[in-house]
């Protein structure tokens, strides 16, 4: 006889497993190839970089992992932000160096420099620079005491270089374009909103409160596609291939709007069940109100295109109608738990209907 597993061990092996698959993606590991041999590439071609000594050649494969983003868009706009930070940490410690010297110890120096860093990098319109300011500043306290200048131009001009690199390597190289990947996201956000509803049907049929696990995960997965869709729009830009899959953007963009409707009734839809009335009167009801959520249920899986999903929809809506039909008029002047409830699956039903 088998013991069931902790649930503690049994969220760590999930977290594992999600981190193994988000680790070993295949865009992950194509970033990480990318990534790879621009670091390489930067490292043997930074001794030949004008300005800039060759001590500091290290510089260059540090400059390629600031720049290297899942997006061409982001590559570029983390590098100038991060050159950007670099140029701004580097005027401070060349202030900081000014001020050690004259009769102030050094480390009077580095607590001025690393506190002017910090307070810099609070400015949010710097982007990821804010976070190299204060360590610009304090290596060049630190490292170019001898050669201030020297050590200043090669740091910024070997970083931008590196960048420079970088972004081209994630340019010329398989440049990534996720609409497909972010297509496929929305149709896995489809069907777990199928499956919800399919769940807060039997939950209806058995008089049984929806469980609150759910009503979370169906919000969790709601958030990481539409992330997932922000960065398939940000990777047209600059993408040479952007103009063809124009269509492909809009076509998620569509989608995404109505998931989001539809998974915000679902959770209200979720949270009104809990409120229907559990008397043996209303037995008959509830069976209407689960075989419509269920024929919703069905209207929301089907994928795009598919030439069943208008009358999938109609079916829904029929099902739907009788349940209407069936409800008792509100007397009180307040909304009942089934008009409710009627109310969130007619918007489901409405966001369900193929794209015009």
């Amino acid at each position: 006889m088998t013991t069931p597993s902790h649930p503690r061990l049994a969220s760590l092996k999930a977290a594992a497993r999600t981190a193994g698959g988000e680790a070993f993606a295949v865009s992950r590991l194509l970033l990480a190839g990318k990534a790879a041999l621009a670091a390489a590439i930067a490292w043997y071609l930074a001794p030949y970089v004008p300005f800039a000594h060759d001590e500091y050649s290290y510089y260059a494969p540090l400059g390629v992992l600031v720049s290297m983003y899942p997006t061409i868009a982001d590559s570029a706009k983390a590098g100038l932000q991060a050159l950007g930070g670099l140029a701004i940490g580097i005027a401070i410690g060349l202030a900081g160096l000014w001020i050690v010297s004259g009769p102030s110890p050094r480390i009077i120096g580095v607590a001025i420099v690393v506190a002017a860093g910090v307070a810099v990098g609070g400015i949010r319109a710097l982007g990821t620079g804010r976070d190299w300011i204060a360590i610009a500043a304090l290596f060049v306290l630190l490292l170019g005491a001898n050669d201030a200048g020297g050590f200043s131009v090669s740091y910024l001009v070997t970083m931008a270089f590196g960048v420079l690199i970088g972004v081209a390597v994630n340019l010329a190289l398989v440049p990534p374009l996720y609409l497909r990947r972010a297509s496929t996201r929305l149709s896995q956000l489809r069907d777990a909103v199928s499956d919800r509803l399919e769940m807060l049907a039997t939950s209806v049929a058995a008089g049984e409160p929806a469980d609150s696990a759910g009503q979370r995960y169906l919000g969790e997965i709601l958030d990481a596609v539409s992330a997932d869709v922000r960065e398939a729009a940000r990777s047209r830009k600059a993408h040479p291939l952007a103009r063809r899959r124009r269509g492909i953007e809009a076509e998620n963009d569509r989608r995404l709007r109505a998931l989001e409707n539809t998974v915000r009734q679902t959770i209200e839809l979720g949270d009104g069940i809990d409120g229907l009335p559990l008397t043996p009167d209303a037995a008959p009801l509830r069976a209407e109100l689960a075989e419509a959520v269920r024929a919703t249920a069905r209207a929301v899986a089907r994928p795009l295109g598919d030439p069943a999903t208008a009358a999938t929809v109609e079916d829904a809506e029929k099902a739907l109608a009788r349940v209407v039909a069936t409800v008792p008029a509100d007397g009180d002047g307040r909304i009942s738990p089934w008009t409710r409830t009627a109310v969130d699956l007619s918007r489901i039903i409405e966001a369900s209907r193929p794209f015009s």
